[in-house]
């Protein structure tokens, strides 16, 4: 049977790979460009200055101190994540009275914009007013207000808090998937040979959710990196900056400061640093499947 040229697979997705490439490609080109030029604030570049950009942000402190806090930042969201999620999912997963209702009350947090769920958040923290304040003193926890947002020893873990409290919506629709797809034979199997919840869990649904696992720890990883509006909209990465990261201190140098070159160049090193993480994961992942 001959086809036609244009019923070939790859012609038809021709067009769609090459947008896609474009649309990644040509801002790449761009960051790249900026990045090895002298750049005034107002985005004219000035000439090559070579890798001087990229050195004035490796040799500065803040980019240190943002880069551990990102890394903080994305292991606390992500393992936090996955460890409350399994457990909703497999909650959800059983079959009882208002399991469509409980399904709607963990996942309508996941329709809601994040920087809105990030501005409701902040006027629950605050010191003066906030909800959170009151509750504590209402059950007699606390006798004074605390300042959630305005100190460094609270404001990163409780912005950490919301960060994985926003998460979990995605992340057990993932695992809810992987759970339907396990047969029900494999449960009833294991219920004859006398097996129990924790040993049913660790032999059957553990292994079999292992793919869903992993794809969650990747899109959660690039997702959380990346995340801005949590750490903007509740402390713009104070106090004193010590609730930035990487993302949050690339917007100052960009916008703040007038740094496009050094923003580009940060750019750049969040990209590369991300992008070669996800190939190690994946590929430790493929591995641990094939074995």
């Amino acid at each position: 049977m001959n086809r036609s040229v244009f019923t070939n697979p790859y012609v038809l997705t021709a067009p769609a790979f090459l947008l896609a490439a474009f649309i990644i490609l040509w801002p790449l080109f761009q960051i790249g460009e900026i990045s090895l030029s002298d750049v005034n604030r107002f985005g004219q570049l000035r000439g090559f200055n070579g890798l001087d950009n990229f050195m004035a942000v490796l040799k500065d402190p803040q980019f240190l101190a943002a880069s551990w806090r990102t890394v903080i930042w994305t292991v606390g969201i992500v393992a936090g994540t996955i460890l409350i999620s399994i457990p909703v999912a497999l909650i959800l997963n059983q079959d009882f009275y208002g399991r469509g209702i409980a399904r709607v009350i963990i996942m309508l947090p996941w329709a809601v914009s994040l920087t809105m769920t990030a501005i409701v958040w902040r006027w629950a923290l605050s010191g003066e007013s906030g909800m959170l304040n009151s509750a504590l003193t209402g059950l007699g926890i606390i006798d004074q207000n605390i300042q959630w947002l305005a100190q460094s020893a609270t404001a990163f873990p409780v912005q950490i808090g919301i960060g994985i409290l926003v998460s979990i919506p995605f992340t057990t629709t993932i695992f809810l998937g992987g759970l339907s797809s396990i047969p029900d034979d494999l449960y009833e199997a294991a219920q004859l040979e006398g097996a129990n919840g924790w040993q049913t869990f660790v032999e059957i649904t553990l292994p079999l959710l292992r793919p869903f696992i992993n794809i969650a720890v990747v899109m959660n990883t690039i997702s959380v990196f990346n995340s801005f509006p949590i750490i903007w909209a509740t402390t713009q990465g104070g106090p004193a900056n010590s609730t930035d990261i990487l993302v949050t201190y690339l917007y100052k140098l960009g916008f703040n400061f007038g740094k496009l070159g050094e923003a580009s160049a940060l750019s750049l090193l969040m990209f590369a640093l991300l992008l070669f993480f996800t190939i190690i994961y994946v590929r430790l992942a493929m591995r641990g499947d094939r074995a």
